[in-house]
């Protein structure tokens, strides 16, 4: 497709996409600031019927997002004449689908591409330097999902907790990475350990706090935030006392998965 050349109807497709990766690398990735220099551009530039797609929290390695389709669709019904991005990762940091839509998808369907900050513009011919900026976008994304395993991976070895606290459990308001007990929640813990070691069952604990009516942790929780209970607020379940008296936390381990193997310290 020539610079600017439009048929009746169609748009075009200014494309801003943030994953929560993304937000380390401060304000100028931003959605508000993607979609400022889309503008700019498209108005400085004479890009007619400007419409924005946004892809906000989702990754680049994945091409499964809703509006990233939903102009892809636009694009496969003819109502597309150009896609602009402030730069090639916005699209995606996959090299190969990214290859794919740049090089094959938009040219088969005469739509023009630009990455205004990498000076990729598919109108006034090839770049040379756009696969390797794709190989460094995959790069990337495979070297900052290393990253963030390796701080969850040492926030577990610190004994930072990685999940929100258990029943009997609740984070401390001076230190967000760390529990403390909920005394209220934790003496029906207690008393379950105790019924448990007293020889009891993890049915017959439950038919126990049922009848007296002790609130499943679901019923405790709505309770706590002033909410409506839900139904049957005391039916404790065998499988819930299973879990609670398999679960290292009330034992006084902090246990986390890290990879396909189980850490306890």
């Amino acid at each position: 497709m020539t610079a600017n050349t439009y048929k009746p109807g169609q748009i075009t497709a200014l494309y801003a996409r943030l994953s929560q990766e993304d937000t380390l690398e401060g304000d100028s990735n931003s959605i508000v600031n993607q979609k400022a220099v889309l503008s700019k551009y498209a108005a400085d530039n004479g890009f007619s019927n400007p419409v924005f797609f946004i892809d906000d929290g989702v990754s680049g390695v994945t091409f499964d997002r809703p509006n990233f389709n939903r102009m892809i669709a636009e694009i496969e019904a003819g109502n597309v004449a150009t896609v602009i991005v402030k730069d090639m990762s916005r699209l995606g940091r996959d090299y190969l689908k990214v290859g794919y839509y740049t090089e094959i998808f938009f040219v088969e369907r005469d739509v023009r591409y630009i990455a205004i900050n990498d000076g990729v513009d598919s109108a006034k011919g090839d770049n040379d330097f756009t696969p390797f900026r794709n190989l460094f976008n995959d790069f990337y994304a495979k070297d900052t999902s290393k990253k963030v395993r390796a701080i969850k991976r040492a926030q577990g070895q610190a004994g930072e907790h990685l999940t929100k606290p258990p029943y009997g459990y609740i984070v401390s308001p001076t230190d967000k990475k760390q529990w403390i007990v909920d005394e209220e929640a934790a003496a029906v813990v207690k008393r379950i350990f105790d019924l448990c070691v007293g020889g009891k069952g993890p049915a017959q604990i439950a038919k126990i706090l049922k009848a007296d009516n002790v609130l499943i942790a679901k019923a405790y929780y709505a309770k706590k935030k002033g909410k409506t209970l839900p139904d049957s607020p005391y039916d404790w379940r065998d499988s819930t006392i299973v879990g609670i008296l398999e679960r290292m936390d009330y034992c006084g381990h902090t246990a986390h998965k890290i990879g396909n193997r189980q850490t306890a310290q």
